[in-house]
């Protein structure tokens, strides 16, 4: 009997991304999440709508670095691009087996590869997309929880009244775009952004599950001081932790990390706009309280920032393009907000 946690879920994913009759619909997924991709194939037939099922397996990214010719790498899916053109709706389940199953890999061929395929990611954009971390072994080792303990975690986090919660966000949105300049304040941390006329969108459950957010754009070339992130967090693969940038003109002049160091300075090597900030984000999702080294989850904490180096989102107002998108988590419990010099947020929270 499949768990009703699994049937909640995929009524949440199918009303986020708007399924209706006729729908062109790609469910994407590893083998470990294949009873919830088959809740959702019988889910999307049943609105008349043709679902279109891509079960893969973790190991197959890394085959493909290890045995792919040059000529493979750097040849571009057409059959892939013209299928995200004719589609309507993109279902991503995550479900790896091995959160680290790309550890090894030169990073080159995995920026490259990545630099290549953003023809794809901006039409992926055009859709109605959601994104959901299964809960699996790996997501769970990596959290310090049995698989057990892991789902009730997920499941907590994921199945709430997101219209509620959009409704709770509005609040929050007013105050951040009624402002021209935000100054951080925290541990090893003072920075300051400008986001003057930048549009804050609602992390309000229609495009990740788990969701619980509010983000903008900040202006590329106007970030200025340095900021520390507490949260470890895994990459392509790479886990990396204790990471402090130092900003001067929206560039990223200095970087230290207590692991995964050269790492970091490679991929904001990437190209010209992985150096600059593509992100500001607040979590806001009550049921999330603590880092399990997963993106999805904890940039949604309550009680923490984030920022994204590398490519901006272009409904916010932003125009950095890169082949990069990676967040960077802090903890604000000890940390201060300012708008344009008022003080907004303490120790976590709105006041």
């Amino acid at each position: 009997m499949v768990d009703q946690r699994i049937e909640k879920i995929a009524d949440i994913l199918l009303e986020s991304t708007k399924v209706k009759e006729g729908d062109y619909v790609v469910i994407e997924g590893e083998y470990s999440s294949v009873e919830l991709i088959k809740v959702l194939y019988k889910k999307i037939l049943q609105k008349n709508a043709f679902p279109i099922s891509r079960i893969d397996d973790d190991q197959f990214n890394s085959i493909y670095f290890k045995y792919a010719s040059d000529k493979i790498l750097k040849t571009f899916p057409e059959i892939a691009y013209q299928e995200i053109k004719k589609i309507d709706c993109l279902i991503s389940i995550r479900a790896p087996k091995n959160l680290k199953e790309l550890a090894n890999v030169d990073p080159n061929k995995i920026t490259n590869r990545s630099k290549l395929l953003e023809p794809i990611k901006v039409e992926r954009l055009k859709k109605r997309w959601i994104i959901f971390d299964f809960p699996t072994p790996s997501f769970a080792q990596e959290a310090g929880m049995s698989l057990e303990e892991f789902e009730d975690f997920v499941y907590n986090a994921c199945i709430q009244d997101w219209k509620k919660i959009s409704k709770e966000q509005d609040k929050f949105v007013k105050l951040m775009e009624s402002g021209k300049e935000v100054r951080i304040i925290g541990k090893d941390t003072d920075i300051k952004l400008k986001i003057d006329g930048r549009k804050f969108i609602k992390g309000d459950g229609s495009h990740n599950i788990p969701d619980g957010e509010i983000f903008t754009a900040p202006f590329e070339n106007e970030t200025e001081g340095y900021i520390y992130f507490d949260f470890p967090t895994i990459y392509s693969g790479k886990e990396v932790s204790g990471i402090r940038f130092v900003f001067k003109k929206g560039k990223i002049v200095e970087v230290k990390a207590e692991k995964g160091e050269d790492f970091v300075k490679q991929v904001i090597k990437t190209d010209e706009g992985a150096s600059k900030l593509g992100e500001l984000g607040i979590g806001l999702n009550r049921m999330l309280t603590k880092p399990i080294k997963n993106i999805l989850f904890d940039e949604k904490c309550f009680g923490t920032i984030h920022l994204a180096i590398g490519s901006a989102y272009k409904e916010c107002g932003g125009v950095n393009e890169s082949a990069v998108h990676w967040d960077f988590i802090k903890d604000m419990k000890d940390g201060k907000m300012f708008l344009d010099g008022k003080l907004v947020y303490d120790n976590g929270k709105f006041i």
